[in-house]
Formats: structure tokens, sequence, C-alpha cells
């Protein structure tokens, strides 16, 4: 393996995407396919596990076709298969794996397990080599966690949100102001244009490394209806910018204290929300004073793809992790 180049597949379905990839030794995508359900989630106001899981099913094979077509590779070019185990939606995680394991199995290959807020530190590495240490700020619709790395695969989380996920209160909060699913990006566009003008508790304003963000979600909520009760109107982009003010503010001073404390010279930022603009901007800000580098990864590799999991997945072999055919599926699972 020393000078060969390895291939790897990816398969990311933990939640709504269904996505196949290639990479190349962990840092070159060949090829990626993904197979949006946002559409299909829109009328329900998010995902609804079941139907996602049906889609999977639909979608999986269609998809993995489609992502060799585009390679122009067949199965026998591939040297392994990265596949996401957790956490997710059960169901459409083990639509991926059953997938992963029968190529695996058919093909005789070996089956990489990858957990996927891994999967997201990783994308950082498709567009620049990772430099340790770093710190990792995982912002998604399931996460909002500070980890620290002083190798590659060598995971240490600081700290974890102890409620709600900051997307997840982002999806919340849009539902509030009127904004359909996936609402979001749609807070953030909003958040541009307004003014700070509503008062919100900073949340979890302590020491620790931990985020919390239901009481953020409620004073939300509460004062949209104290509002409405009053008979006045509320302003949405106003409400945005303050909502996304107080949400940034929480994790960017979290972060600032993780860096200090770690001596940190190195940053990157994962997950979905990693996209959004608010964010995005403090990052940089804080990097600037804080005199470090920072990598926070295209749009594309923000959401969840397959490219990331076949990227973490090249890092997990040379590691040694390498699953057999009885592998699982789990909702919750701890990064290690």
């Amino acid at each position: 393996m020393n000078n060969k180049d390895m291939y790897i597949l990816g398969i990311e379905s933990s939640c709504d995407e269904t996505s196949a990839s290639i990479v190349k030794n962990g840092t070159e995508e060949i090829a990626t396919v993904i197979s949006s359900q946002i559409d299909i989630h829109k009328d329900y106001g998010g995902v609804v596990p079941e139907i996602a899981s049906r889609h999977h099913v639909k979608n999986i094979t269609i998809v993995l076709e489609e992502c060799l077509t585009k390679a122009n590779m067949t199965m026998d070019d591939i040297d392994a298969i990265a596949i996401t185990y957790g956490p997710g939606l059960i169901g459409s995680l083990l639509i991926g794996l059953e997938a992963a394991k029968t190529l695996a199995w058919l093909y005789q290959k070996p089956l990489i397990p990858v957990h996927h807020i891994a999967g997201h530190i990783y994308a950082n590495s498709l567009v620049r080599p990772l430099q340790f240490p770093l710190l990792a700020l995982v912002v998604s619709g399931g996460h909002t966690e500070l980890v620290e790395m002083t190798k590659h695969y060598k995971f240490k989380k600081l700290g974890g949100t102890l409620d709600d996920a900051i997307g997840e209160c982002y999806d919340k909060v849009a539902r509030v102001i009127g904004l359909e699913y996936p609402g979001g990006p749609k807070v953030d566009k909003l958040a541009q244009v307004g003014k700070d003008s509503y008062k919100l508790p900073i949340p979890l304003h302590d020491d620790s490394y931990n985020f919390s963000f239901s009481g953020l979600k409620s004073a939300v909520i509460n004062l949209a209806h104290n509002i409405e009760q009053r008979g006045e109107e509320l302003n949405k982009e106003d409400l945005a910018t303050s909502f996304q003010n107080v949400a940034v503010e929480s994790v960017v001073s979290k972060t600032k204290k993780a860096i200090e404390d770690k001596n940190i010279k190195y940053l990157i930022v994962a997950g979905g929300v990693a996209a959004n603009k608010g964010l995005r901007t403090a990052i940089e800000k804080l990097a600037q004073d804080e005199n470090i580098e920072v990598s926070i990864p295209p749009m594309k590799y923000c959401t969840d793809n397959a490219t990331m999991i076949a990227a973490a997945g090249y890092y997990a072999y040379l590691d040694g992790r390498i699953a057999d055919l009885t592998l699982n599926s789990t909702s919750s699972a701890n990064l290690e």
C-alpha cells in the first residue's frame, strides 16, 4: 500500500441524503453523487424518518451506480468501503450499512466504519492537510461540539450541547418566524438585513465548553407569543438578527475559550451550520484576533455528503479501523 494510490468508496445515509463518493488518498475527490430529499420533507416541516428510509431504499443502488459511472471506475478499482455507522436516524443508517456490507462481502473489500462527526471534521482535509494540534468546531442540525485533535483520528471531545443542537434551534426559530423547512439558511439570510433590536439571553454563559440552545429557543417562542398577544407586529428580519447574534456569540465565546486554554493554532469548522454566513464572519474575525489559522470547507462539503465519509475512511483505515460484517448502526455513537 506504500506507494499505491488508495481509492475509497464512501456511503452516507444518516439523515435524508443518499450519497456515494470515491476519494483518492483521503484528499482528492474523484466523483460524488448526492440524492437529496429536501423537497419531499418540506411539506412536513422536517425530516420524517419513515419516509427518509423508504427513499434511501429507492435511491441507494442508483446513487452507487451513478457514482462509479461518473468516476469511470468499477468495484475492482476500489480498495475499501467507508460507511457512516452513526449517529443519525437508525432506519436511514441501516440502508447505507446494508449496501456497504453487501459490497464488502461481494467484492471482498475492507469495511471501514466512520463516525458521522469524524466525516464532518475530515471534510476539511479535502481542502488542505489538517495541522495538529487542532480544534474542531462541529455545528450541524444534530450536533454542536468542540473536539480537540492531537493527531489523525485521535478525537477528544471537550464539550457539546446539553440539549438542542444549533441547527435544530435555527429550524425551530424559522418555524416561529413562519419560514419553511429547512429554515436555517433562511434565518441567516434575514439576519443579514435586520437590526439587533430584540433582547435575548446568551445561553449557558459559563466557564465550560458546553452549549445549550433550548433556553434561547424558548425565549424566541415566548417573545413572538407576547408580541402577538399585544397585537403588535413581529419584525422578522430584526428577530432573525437578534437571534443569530446571540447564537453565534454563544458558539464563538466557547470556541475562543478552548483556543486560549489549549493553546490552539489551527481551527476547523465542520457541519451544515458551517455554511452560515453570520457564523463564518464571526469565526474569521476570531481567527484574526487570536492570530490562528482557520479552515472552513466549501458549502458543498458542509452539508451531509459521502465525500467527507470517504476522506475520513482513508485515515480510519490507516489507523487500523476495519470492521467485520457484524458491524451495526447506532443512532447515538460517541466520537472516539
